[in-house]
């Protein structure tokens, strides 16, 4: 993803309404990734944590969206202070923005890239809450969300993108947020994991996705969403940049697909519906970082080879002891990793700019750059998120009681349940004076509720 460009004013952008509409909708197809992660996400839980499921992704869309305006885009876009994090007063609020002032070195409003870069921070704290399925407190995670995009999400994109933040100086590629997002997120859940414990029955209890077709319902929306999600990134559609990432983002993740439905099929002797869902996720991760680098030949590699190890690295939790409930390390973390590093092997030096990798005669170049930025915000997210858990766990507490564990989050924590299985259709009385055909009137002193 750029970061805006100081022009010269005899060279500067006029507004343009044709990339404005395109930016507004992509902004609009990104929103819509954050509903599509929750029903995903939904239907990989058994039925007791579904609601708290959809409510860990749902709440990010509001805190994160007022933190964003009060402080979080001049923290993450604003002027550069010692390449780490960026400041601007006219950013607080969103208050010294016109109306027509364009981002710099762009043909859209800022008010425009501000929104699109908004849907962004919204969905990656809620990419983390898969891997905390069901036993964190919701008081604990929104509060968790508010400290870690604060600490670790602003500061990290402007690292990758703000102008002057020091890994896009280092020339790290990250098309729309191999690094920023998903590394950014895995890192963050195995951090939070590793401190909040384990869920009561791990390893000895099956714990099945209760819906696989709301499983596939999001993976659709995600996949859909994820056209915005990376073709919008080059902010503009004038060069046919964008084109490519949108083709490329297809092709690597019917690549990925495939790659997994293989593995499967040779390590389980199945196909399931929840690897090919999960093997779409994983091809849309990886070519989040490189596909405005490389070929569409080269984005079947990356989609195949996400595939194939995203499989593979999803059964580490059983080896290694920790209890990622939904597999957000095993996708977004090594999907990230595999992604950003074959940058550095397969960018032809054609599209998104003239830096090649590996096998187009880059040498070892651009891989140094790639894993350079990989490991920094692996580092930075794991330590701190930890961190963070590790005093929300001391003071507040981060996880439920064991009893209410077992009950069930829903319950416990919003007071519902997803399904009724009473055929009640929701507890509350018919709303009609006329009984049904067929059966007797009810009496005149039963109280019935509104």
């Amino acid at each position: 993803m750029p970061p805006g460009i100081t022009t010269l004013a005899a060279d500067a952008p006029e507004l343009s309404a044709a990339n404005t509409g395109f930016m507004l909708i992509c902004s609009a197809l990104v929103m819509l990734m954050t509903p599509g992660l929750a029903f995903f996400y939904g239907g990989m839980v058994r039925v007791k944590s579904t609601l708290n499921m959809l409510m860990m992704s749902f709440i990010s869309l509001g805190i994160v969206t007022i933190l964003w305006v009060l402080y979080g885009f001049s923290l993450a876009f604003g002027t550069d202070v010692g390449s780490v994090i960026g400041w601007s007063s006219d950013f607080v609020g969103l208050s010294g923005i016109g109306v027509t002032e364009l981002w710099d070195g762009y043909t859209i409003p800022t008010y425009v890239f501000a929104v699109f870069q908004l849907m962004f921070a919204v969905l990656t704290p809620a990419l983390i809450s898969g891997a905390l399925a069901d036993r964190v407190k919701f008081t604990s995670w929104a509060l968790f969300i508010t400290l870690w995009v604060t600490v670790v999400y602003f500061p990290v994109a402007h690292w990758v993108w703000g102008a002057g933040g020091w890994l896009y100086e280092l020339g790290v590629i990250d098309f729309a947020g191999g690094t920023a997002v998903h590394i950014n997120a895995g890192a963050a859940a195995l951090g939070v994991i590793l401190v909040i414990g384990k869920r009561v029955g791990f390893k000895k209890d099956p714990m099945r996705p209760h819906s696989l077709p709301l499983v596939m319902l999001g993976a659709a929306l995600l996949w859909f969403g994820w056209f915005g999600f990376n073709a919008g990134s080059w902010l503009g559609n004038d060069d046919g940049v964008g084109a490519v990432m949108f083709v490329n983002t297809q092709v690597a993740t019917g690549a990925a697909v495939l790659g997994w439905l293989a593995y499967e099929k040779i390590r389980h002797g199945s196909f399931t519906t929840l690897g090919a869902a999960s093997g779409a996720v994983a091809g849309l991760v990886a070519i989040t970082p490189a596909g405005g680098s490389v070929s569409p030949l080269g984005a079947i590699a990356v989609g195949v080879i996400a595939g194939v190890l995203c499989a593979m690295a999803v059964g580490l939790k059983y080896k290694l002891g920790y209890d990622d409930s939904l597999d957000v390390v095993g996708v977004h973390l090594v999907g990230g990793v595999i992604g950003s590093l074959l940058v550095g092997f397969f960018a032809t030096g054609g599209v998104q700019s003239d830096a090649k990798g590996l096998f187009y005669g880059g040498g070892l170049d651009q891989l140094g750059k790639q894993a350079v930025g990989v490991f920094a915000v692996l580092a930075y997210s794991l330590v701190v998120s930890a961190v963070l858990a590790f005093i929300l766990d001391r003071t507040i507490g981060m996880r439920v009681s064991e009893d209410d564990e077992i009950s069930g989050i829903d319950q416990v924590e919003h007071a519902e349940t997803a399904y009724d299985f009473s055929g009640a259709g929701g507890g509350s009385a018919p709303r009609t004076s006329a009984p049904a055909a067929g059966t007797a009137a009810a009496p005149t002193n039963k109280k019935v509720d509104a």
